[in-house]
């Protein structure tokens, strides 16, 4: 099997020769086990969507690669580098940054002193991260001084993907990110990844929205009850009439 074939559970060959790989993984929380012998790559530079029903261990999938999970089995490989028993902190010095579905700004803080926590293992905010975070999020530049609990949910989406950011990672962590928005906010958001993705930052991203999330990325999971199901290319999969059935409504 080559580096690009897939078996119909998903199940991939040659893991160590990507960028990010979890490798027949089980985890979970404590005594709950969440995961069950998950196989999922992604290559540099790549845009890979984690799709699936509510409960299907998409976001145990992506917490596992930043060190928040029990890994019981299998491994979770960065560059070829194990990161099980690592520290968050750890990771994000690796060059992997995470944006959580909830709770992922300081309400009380400012945007300026948001974005100086996301740079917290640097001992100061490094100013070309954040000339790219204001190039990406202008509005974060024009309200960095006000509160992110006064500003909207869209406004505070954009500075939770700014925290991840300011580091310029090589790989960015994205679990649900269109999850509470109003939709006319929902195209825009996905505009601001592909943005991400097109100038070199690796993306592995969590979505509800499966449809369009497979529509723009390079290539899909889904995941069904902690295990692999499908993996394919985006467009592949909006056309498979099992997944359009089961996942897509159609």
């Amino acid at each position: 099997m080559s580096d690009t074939e897939t078996t119909s559970d998903g199940a991939t060959d040659g893991q160590a020769d990507h960028e990010l790989a979890l490798v027949d993984l089980d985890a979970g929380y404590g005594d709950l086990q969440v995961l069950h012998g998950v196989d999922l790559t992604l290559d540099a530079g790549e845009y890979v969507a984690v799709v699936g029903p509510n409960g299907a261990g998409k976001s145990t999938a992506m917490k596992s690669v930043f060190g928040l999970t029990d890994v019981t089995e299998g491994d979770v490989r960065f560059r070829g580098e194990s990161l099980r028993g690592l520290t968050p902190e750890e990771i994000t010095r690796k060059g992997i940054s995470y944006v959580p579905q909830t709770s992922n700004v300081f309400p009380n803080l400012t945007v300026r002193e948001n974005l100086r926590m996301g740079a917290y293992v640097r001992s100061e905010l490094p100013e070309a991260g954040l000339e790219t975070v204001f190039e990406r999020f202008p509005i974060l530049e024009e309200r960095i001084d006000q509160k992110a609990g006064t500003m909207s949910g869209g406004q505070q989406q954009m500075l939770a993907m700014g925290l991840a950011l300011v580091l310029d990672p090589d790989l960015l962590l994205l679990d649900e990110p269109s999850a509470g928005l109003a939709p006319d906010l929902v195209a825009r958001m996905f505009d601001k990844v592909d943005e991400i993705t097109e100038s070199g930052t690796s993306v592995l991203m969590v979505e509800q929205n499966a449809v369009e999330a497979l529509r723009r990325c390079d290539r899909g999971y889904v995941l069904v009850g902690g295990e692999n199901r499908f993996a394919d290319t985006g467009e592949a999969l909006l056309a498979n009439q099992d997944v359009r059935r089961e996942f897509l409504g159609g």
